[in-house]
C-alpha cells in the first residue's frame, strides 16, 4: 500500500499497544515497515517541536507491505473510531485506503 510520510506517522499511532502475542509480534513487524530509515531521516530533515514532528516534504511515498491480519486490525480500529465519532481529519486518506470510499 502506497503511504505518504504523514500517513506512515499517523498509522504508527493507530497500531495496537496491547493484545495477544501474535498481534504484538505483527504490530512490531509493521512498525518496522512504517518507520523511517536513516537515509529518509537525512533527506526529510525531521524536527521534533514539542509533540509535533515537522519535516521537509519531498512528495515521495513508500510502498508498505501490510499483511491481512494487521489490515483487519487497522480496519477494526477505524470502525471503532467511526462508531464512537472519534475520527479526526488527519485520518481521512488512511480511512479511505483501508475502508474504501
Amino acid at each position: 500500500m502506497e503511504l505518504t510520510n504523514a500517513e506512515r506517522l499517523i498509522l504508527l499511532q493507530l497500531l495496537p499497544e496491547k493484545g495477544n502475542f501474535l498481534t504484538l509480534k505483527l504490530t512490531r513487524v509493521l512498525q518496522e515497515e512504517l518507520s523511517f530509515s536513516e537515509e529518509e531521516h537525512k533527506e526529510l530533515k525531521f524536527v521534533q517541536d514539542g509533540e509535533q514532528v515537522r519535516w521537509s516534504e519531498n512528495g515521495k511515498t513508500k510502498d508498505c507491505n501490510i499483511g491481512e491480519t494487521m489490515e483487519n486490525t487497522i480496519k477494526e480500529k477505524f470502525k471503532e473510531l467511526d462508531e464512537k465519532e472519534e475520527l479526526m481529519p488527519q485520518y481521512f486518506t488512511l480511512y479511505e485506503k483501508f475502508m474504501g470510499e
